[in-house]
């Protein structure tokens, strides 16, 4: 049993950390509500508009809200039957495999972005969306396959034996059988592949550095804070808005984050 002096002292705990955590997001959002003009008072919501227009956020925004999109589609799906393939099948080679493409997760894209680059230029594909898409897919297929595969190695074996024998193939088992059950672990990656794609700022300003016109919400922003060095509160407010998608995203997944990173927790 917890005594009541070690509950308190864990709810003092947590309130300390979290007013640490937070007092950076209030202050950030009160300036984004203070006036511009020195001789006003109150607080307004007009920083937001201006930098929505001034700022083409709405542009930026939607570019990366099609990045962001892709990348996270095309990875759950790709990591999905990787995944499945690593966790229940075996084959030759799929151990070495398997660490061989691990390797995604130790070699950061600031060790890869200018060999990409030059790639891409030389096929006449940088300043496009694909140039920022394929290259996050390859990051983020490493990390779900990881994540996948531990998913369908704790599935339950009675249940996939179950499946086979009512004449359930391998397609069958994996979209009617394991994802409905492992919606937790799925929601999971992709929250975290949303999250990781939508903050990710290297890759598209290294592929679409000749059209700022396809430049996502991060980069946006570093265009923004270049034109209002000194506009504090525009400056608030667009990261504001930059941030406010994922912090959305987070609201309504978070019930299936918590679960899948608990389960993660007690069965990895």
């Amino acid at each position: 049993m917890i005594g009541r002096v070690e509950r308190l002292g864990t709810y003092a705990v947590l309130a300390i950390a979290a007013t640490w955590c937070l007092f950076p997001l209030g202050e950030v959002l009160w300036l984004a509500v203070q006036p511009q003009r020195i001789d006003a008072s109150g607080v307004t919501l007009a920083n937001f508009g201006t930098a929505w227009t001034e700022g083409e956020f709405g542009t930026y925004l939607r570019n990366s809200v099609v990045v962001s999109g892709s990348v996270v589609a095309v990875a759950t799906v790709l990591s999905s039957l990787a995944g499945y393939a690593f966790g229940t099948m075996r084959f030759p080679g799929a151990t070495a495999l398997f660490y061989l493409l691990l390797v995604g997760l130790m070699v950061p894209s600031e060790a890869v972005v200018i060999p990409l680059y030059f790639t891409f230029s030389s096929l006449g594909l940088t300043d496009t969306y694909f140039a920022m898409i394929a290259p996050q897919i390859a990051q983020s297929l490493a990390f779900g396959t990881f994540w996948m595969r531990a998913y369908f190695r704790s599935s339950s074996r009675e249940l996939v034996e179950a499946a086979r024998l009512d004449g359930a193939g391998h397609w069958r088992t994996l979209w009617s059988v394991l994802l409905p059950l492992g919606r937790p672990a799925v929601l999971t990656m992709v929250l975290l592949t949303f999250m990781w794609t939508w903050n990710e700022f290297l890759i598209p300003l290294v592929m679409v550095i000749n059209e700022p016109s396809l430049s996502t919400a991060p980069l946006g922003l570093t265009r923004f804070q270049g034109q209002y060095t000194s506009a504090g509160g525009l400056l608030a407010a667009g990261a504001v808005l930059v941030a406010l998608p994922v912090v959305v995203v987070y609201l309504f997944l978070q019930r299936y984050f918590i679960r899948g990173m608990l389960e993660g927790a007690v069965k990895g």
